[in-house]
């Protein structure tokens, strides 16, 4: 009698989402950006301070903010009022300002040991690594959105991202402007990045009583 061949019993292992906030992750409100520039001051970390500064002013994604050099932003031995940095998803540049306090703090971040003859605006701590990874980056923002009460599974790197462009829709409701600062390449993307459709109705339906 010939045993039937049954299918193989792989173990269960437990989904790598389990107890993680999946979808995009939410903006940070004003009041948390200033609570995290605060705190980043009064620990006197100048590297933090200016990273965080710089993408939330730059917009760009953590692959793209980690590998920028100091080019990008200095020119002539002053930091630019304005910077482009191609996309590494588009290939396309992309265009953002630095508000003043940014450049105090990049200012700052330069007279730094470690930024001696750098190449990159965020060096590596190890000979073989260039700059900082994404993994390092998103480690980073955790402690900065954990360090003021805030739960590290609903917000990431794209937090940072998301922020400014987020304040400025709210404000001015110029979709073009958001499209043109995340460099997106249709106008469909930042509708469903910005999450407008639904919050656009939302808003209709708090403004109407029955």
């Amino acid at each position: 009698m010939q045993t039937p061949n049954l299918p193989a019993i792989r173990a269960l292992r437990p989904a790598w989402n389990k107890g993680r906030i999946v979808g995009q992750k939410r903006p940070l409100k004003p009041k948390h950006v200033w609570a995290i520039r605060v705190r980043l001051e009064l620990a006197e970390n100048p590297r933090d301070l200016a990273l965080f500064n710089l993408a939330i002013d730059s917009k760009l994604r953590g692959c793209d903010l980690v590998k920028m050099k100091v080019v990008d932003v200095m020119a002539s031995g002053q930091i630019k009022d304005r910077a482009s940095v191609l996309q590494s998803k588009t290939q396309k540049p992309v265009r953002f300002e630095l508000s003043e306090g940014t450049r105090a703090s990049l200012v700052r971040w330069m007279r730094e040991p470690l930024m001696v003859g750098s190449e990159y605006l965020w060096p590596g701590r190890f000979h073989e690594r260039l700059h900082i990874s994404t993994r390092q980056y998103a480690r980073i923002v955790r402690e900065w959105v954990t360090s003021i009460g805030l739960e590290a599974s609903a917000y990431g790197t794209h937090s940072m991202r998301r922020t400014k462009v987020t304040q400025i829709y709210k404000k001015t409701g110029n979709l073009r402007a958001v499209q043109l600062l995340l460099g997106h390449t249709k106008m469909d993307s930042t509708v469903r990045y910005l999450g407008v459709e639904l919050e656009d109705a939302l808003a209709i339906a708090e403004a109407i009583e029955i």
